[in-house]
């Protein structure tokens, strides 16, 4: 004998399913958005031990580290491998996951810059958090760019560190 549903327990599932899809929509917009401004987070390289999603900061004194380690003396070495001047700050636990940050996932071409810049400049929401530190890393390193290139070379990479700088702004500036 078939089994039929009133029309209340009908509605009930309906608003389940539309939640559910709902929710599968929203969690698939914000997974391609976040892993389209940085692909090379979601790219694990070979030998290196896999980490879930790296960030630096999680709280006012990690921001304050950070500040610390950029104050005290950072560089790019030719290969873009990212160093910390001060010994003592460069053994930190802390400095591991901004080495890998540095290392692995800001881009380093300038083209890879530049499908940043575009990238941010189509978004209209608050980064998230790692997107801002990834974004703000990658204005850092491009400073670095600017230091140690020809006068070519180095115009075009001002011009990235100038629309990262105004990427930066927008996203300070937005209002909910």
């Amino acid at each position: 004998m078939p089994q039929t549903f009133d029309e209340d327990t009908m509605l009930h599932w309906r608003v389940v399913l539309v939640g559910v899809f709902c929710c599968c929509i929203k969690t698939g917009v914000t997974w391609s958005r976040t892993k389209a401004l940085f692909p090379a987070s979601s790219r694990p390289k070979r030998g290196v031990p896999p980490v879930a999603n790296p960030t630096f900061y999680n709280s006012f004194s990690d921001v304050h580290l950070l500040y610390e380690i950029l104050l005290t003396g950072t560089h790019f070495e030719d290969s873009g491998a990212f160093l910390v001047d001060d010994a003592e700050l460069a053994s930190l636990r802390k400095t591991r996951s901004l080495d890998i940050i540095c290392d692995e996932i800001i881009p380093k071409k300038l083209t890879d810059i530049y499908r940043l810049i575009s990238n941010l400049s189509n978004h209209t929401s608050f980064l998230h958090q790692d997107d801002f530190e990834r974004t703000l890393l990658t204005l850092v390193y491009t400073v670095h760019q600017v230091a140690r290139f020809s006068e070519h070379q180095r115009d075009r990479w001002a011009e990235s560190f100038v629309s990262l700088y105004k990427a930066i702004k927008k996203d300070l500036m937005l209002i909910n």
